[in-house]
Parts: C-alpha cells; structure tokens; sequence
C-alpha cells in the first residue's frame, strides 16, 4: 500500500509497508530517486548508519543489536517495519511506528511528509514512553546520478567544516581532518546546518538543507549518489549520545528545494 501526494509539478510516493521510504519523487514527470525496494530514500532511525559491533553503552548497561551489516548494525529498524498512517491530505502526510524488541525501550517515532511545488519537507520525532535513552534519527535517499539515460550527472557543491576520519572497519575514529577528494563513504560536519547541492546540468537543481549538524555522502555506486543529514555522526549511539527524555523528545528535520534549469 503506497499513498500518494502531489504539489504543481512534483509527486511524491511513499511506501508506507516498505519502511514509509520514499519509493518516488517526480518533478515534471522526472524520476529523481533511484528505483527498487531497498532504494528511494529510506529513514535511519533509531540510529544512523553503522554502531560498532552492533553494541552501545547506556550508562552502566551494554545493548547488543542485531548484526545486520556484518560486524555492525546499521542503519537501524525503521527503514525495515510497516509504518501505520496517522494522517493525510493531498500534499501532506503522517506516519508512525512504535519502537519494539530488539530496540531495548519503548517509544514512538513519528515522520511527516509535506510536499510544496518546489520543496519537500521531512520530519521526523522520536519520543520515549518511558525511560530516557539515546537515538538518532536521519535519511539516506538514492538519488539517480543522471535523470535520464545518458543524460549529465550530478554535480555535488557543499563545503563541510571537517570530515570523520574514517577507520578500516568504517567506524570513524574520532579525529576531524580536512575534507578529502571522493569518491565518499564518508560522514562530514557542518555546524552552521547541513547544506548541500546536487546539480544535474540543464535540467535541475536541488538543494538539501537541514538544522542537523551531520551529513553522510555516500557516492561510490556508479548510478547514485546519496547525501544524508542526520542528527548525530555513525556510531553516535557510543560517540556522541543524544537522549531521548519524556520532557525532551529528539526532533530532526530535512528540506529539500529544486529549482528546473530547462
């Protein structure tokens, strides 16, 4: 079951049974996402790409995750659960799932989805019903590398404060270095906001802004490139804990924009 939003010239598919990822995005009839049930542009929570081991540490107890990308836990649960509907219009719609075994605490994670003309806004929230304990909660979308066949690739334009250095295991090590040459598997800080370009010439330009201060880009397939804001770095469930508290739910939210260049 997929619903369906539309806004001027954009379309926006959402696979609510696959994970609520976004199986489509069209501007003008124009496929922007690459296709398939583990594409499109899946939402990371309650962690963001790879916990070391699949363990972390909260307080004095240690939590083991499943090991779905051997030897870590990546990505997390949500991307692979049905979501339940909370709420639709034609340009607007919200889901959620709560938060179950193996994730050791209860809770509920909300995203909503509104389309504009020329944007695309995600929300997503993670709230506890219990305990606190610490989350993440990002996006990873699939975007084609050219929007037609043979057509331009994309064009990246950001400048990141740092990058993670990234170790053998693809854990970052905890030092920032200066941002090196893709191609990138890489995790990168941008304090100010996340804020990067995809220009595909001649045809569109879209841009990825978020309050976030944490962005993975991952553009080693040949036929897409991803730019995924997200609220804390990989195996931020160890590094860089964020609590999740009755009082303090985490929120993160991402705005895409394009703008037709034919």
């Amino acid at each position: 079951m997929s619903t369906r939003l539309s806004a001027g010239g954009a379309e926006l598919t959402i696979d609510q049974e696959n994970g609520c990822r976004i199986s489509s995005l069209r501007v003008d009839g124009t496929e922007l996402l690459l296709q398939g049930p583990k594409y499109g542009a899946f939402p990371m929570v309650p962690w963001c790409g790879r916990t070391a081991n699949g363990r972390f540490r909260d307080g004095a107890t240690v939590h083991q995750l499943p090991l779905n990308h051997p030897p870590h836990a990546i990505h997390g649960f949500g991307r692979e659960v049905a979501w339940r509907p909370a709420h639709s219009t034609g340009t607007t719609a919200v889901f959620t799932y709560d938060l179950a075994d193996p994730w050791p605490y209860p809770g509920r994670v909300t995203q909503v989805f509104q389309l504009g003309e020329d944007a695309l806004t995600l929300t997503m929230g993670v709230e506890t019903y219990g305990d606190s304990f610490p989350a993440q909660a990002g996006w990873h979308p699939w975007f084609n590398r050219s929007l037609t066949p043979g057509g331009p690739e994309a064009q990246l334009d950001f400048t990141p404060a740092w990058q993670e250095e990234r170790g053998p295991d693809h854990i970052p090590t905890g030092n920032r270095i200066d941002p090196k040459p893709g191609p990138w598997d890489d995790c990168f800080g941008m304090p100010e906001g996340v804020d990067v370009t995809l220009t595909w010439p001649g045809s569109l330009e879209l841009k990825i802004t978020s309050r976030a201060e944490w962005v993975v880009i991952y553009d080693e397939q040949p036929q897409t490139v991803c730019v995924e804001p997200q609220s804390g770095p990989p195996n931020g469930l160890n590094t860089l804990p964020r609590l999740v508290t009755p009082v303090d739910p985490l929120e993160v939210s991402t705005t895409w924009t394009w703008r037709r260049l034919a």
